[in-house]
């Protein structure tokens, strides 16, 4: 063991050298400090120090396989040493990284199972530094499962007053072929203003009953407090809403209805139609977004009949927003405080492409979903905090929403 002082001034040394050579100081001391804890687990593992012979030893090093762990600071490069008779198994990255268990066992299991290529074979190995095999994937996926199973069953003991409702489809084998299965999310932001996702599954469709069975679930497991729910506009999915959730508020993505209307209008008219739309999300209240609905549907029943119709019928549907605090609409009208989510969902899922059973697709979801609710401890989304004028008008603007939402919600 070096003296300390040896120590200070090889880490000191490590840091400027870094620094000269363009490289990032703290990544550096990084993949050195755990590159030191490596070393240290096989040395106590063998219960000797390198090339210091003694009665106590259990067995030899025998090189090192490269490994890359990732990090908040970046991609670290790291060699893993090894044992002459391959016994030790290091449990660093045990601590790390959950959902890339997750990645790696989906992948394992696809190779396991006589359904994967030569890449997924290298990618396998590549991530793993080594073959998968049965009694490997089976204890992986045993430990993950057991963590994964208590999160989507843990107790919901938090009050959480907004909801976020969405789904993305995933390819998955059944039955000797491939078919498309919904994932289906909820995000939950609590009375202090954190979002936490608030659990994961897996449906045939988004139909009501499936809706119904996760709401169903989520109440069994203590949530409440609910007062607005924001998804898209899914049939099935706005009815499980208003059967589970009576009284509260449900807002249509504003996103997805744009997307919608934009459909329905030539290219070169987009803009014009755009720019009329995002006056009526644009108001500054909801008296004069109720003004200026109107007055766009006037304007563009000569023109555009069949978008005038549309924001007629359903045009009520988004400014459901209005209900709540103004510091709050901005992120609240629309599902894309989850997007960021989708796409880390969908960055692994692009490598997996067909998963091997539903099991491994909500493995991996929830896997993802477990590691961003822990970043989001970190910060609040929304300030909960509103003044006495503020919370009053907020409440008359609750009951106004309620009032217009509560016939035209639900029409074709």
């Amino acid at each position: 063991m070096a003296h300390p002082d040896v120590q200070d001034s090889r880490l000191v040394t490590l840091v400027q050298e870094a620094s000269t050579q363009g490289a990032d100081p703290l990544r550096e001391l990084l993949r050195h400090t755990i590159q030191q804890v490596l070393e240290e687990e096989l040395t106590s593992f063998l219960n000797a120090e390198p090339y210091r012979r003694t009665d106590a030893r259990r067995g030899y090093r025998n090189g090192y396989k490269p490994r890359v762990l990732k990090t908040r600071v970046g991609r670290l490069e790291l060699l893993v040493p090894k044992d002459r008779e391959g016994r030790f198994q290091t449990e660093l990255f045990e601590k790390y990284q959950r959902n890339e268990k997750a990645l790696v066992l989906a992948i394992a299991e696809m190779y396991v199972q006589g359904v994967s290529t030569r890449k997924v074979k290298k990618i396998t190995e590549e991530l793993c530094g080594l073959e998968i095999s049965k009694s490997q994937v089976s204890a992986l996926a045993k430990g993950l499962d057991t963590e994964v199973g208590k999160w989507r069953t843990r107790p919901l003991v938090k009050r959480y007053p907004y909801l976020v409702v969405d789904a993305l489809y995933e390819k998955v084998r059944h039955a000797g072929s491939v078919v498309s299965r919904g994932v289906l999310t909820v995000t939950g932001i609590d009375e202090d203003g954190y979002r936490e996702v608030l659990g994961v599954w897996c449906a045939d469709t988004e139909s009501a009953a499936s809706w119904s069975e996760v709401f169903r679930e989520l109440k069994d497991r203590g949530l409440s407090g609910v007062v607005y729910v924001v998804s898209d506009n899914h049939r099935g999915l706005v009815e499980a809403i208003h059967r589970h959730f009576q009284g509260a508020i449900w807002q249509r993505c504003q996103v997805h209805f744009i997307r919608n209307v934009l459909g329905r209008v030539h290219k070169k008219d987009r803009k014009r139609v755009l720019a009329l739309i995002r006056e009526i999300t644009g108001a500054s209240c909801l008296e004069s977004a109720h003004n200026r609905l109107r007055e766009v549907v006037t304007a563009l029943e000569q023109t555009h009949p069949k978008v005038a119709d549309m924001l007629d019928r359903h045009g009520e549907e988004m400014l459901a927003v209005y209900a709540l605090p103004a510091h709050h609409r901005r992120r609240m009208r629309t599902t894309n405080m989850v997007e960021r989510l989708n796409e880390e969902f969908r960055r692994r899922t692009r490598v997996i492409r067909v998963f091997p059973n539903e099991a491994a697709c909500v493995r991996i979801v929830s896997a993802l979903a477990i590691e961003f609710t822990d970043e989001w401890t970190g910060r609040k989304y929304l300030d909960m905090v509103e003044d006495d004028t503020t919370a009053e008008k907020s409440r008359k603007d609750l009951i106004q929403t309620s009032e217009v939402l509560h016939d035209s919600v639900l029409s074709p």
